[in-house]
């Protein structure tokens, strides 16, 4: 599948991914404590003067506010690809429920209504005797529909005897 790049984001997005991943290798640890131990060691030297603490604190500073913005792009590409082949599983399953494909653009409120047909199901699942024995939201929601229909008639055979 080709895909249009930009210039800028697609460099920019190799070198955010490309520094993420050196940043949290055991070459760049190594790196960063022998640049502290160095520090240290040259204390005495610069007699633990102002200038010699704002070294570190200056250099240390800016590099962690520069890799904050590296490592969110990085993560967000990652974050991305994942909800991505977890829609392609969704939907591609005939048994799954495909209201979930996209669900990380559902409001929060949307979300938690999600959330309590996975704990009807979970319910569900307690009841069976079998583990082997699924369940799925639609037949969650089919049960509380089934119900609350049960519930209606109930309401209007009473209505209609008053």
């Amino acid at each position: 599948m080709k895909t249009k790049k930009t210039k800028g984001s697609g460099a920019f997005e190799k070198f955010a991914t490309n520094v993420s991943k050196a940043a949290g290798s055991t070459t760049a640890f190594i790196g960063a404590f022998l640049i502290v131990v160095a520090w240290a060691i040259s204390g005495p030297i610069f007699d633990y003067s102002e200038t010699w603490q704002l070294v570190i604190n200056t250099g240390t500073t800016i590099i962690t506010f520069l890799m904050v913005f590296l490592i969110q792009k990085a993560q967000n590409k990652d974050s991305l690809a994942i909800q991505l082949k977890l829609n392609e599983l969704v939907a591609s399953n005939e048994y799954s429920s495909n209201s979930l494909v996209d669900i990380e653009s559902m409001t929060e409120d949307e979300m938690i209504i999600v959330q309590k047909y996975y704990h009807r199901l979970s319910e569900l699942a307690k009841k069976d005797e079998s583990i082997r024995n699924s369940h799925s939201i639609a037949e969650a929601h089919d049960l509380h529909e089934r119900k609350d229909k049960n519930r209606t008639k109930l309401r209007t055979r009473n209505i209609t005897k008053k």
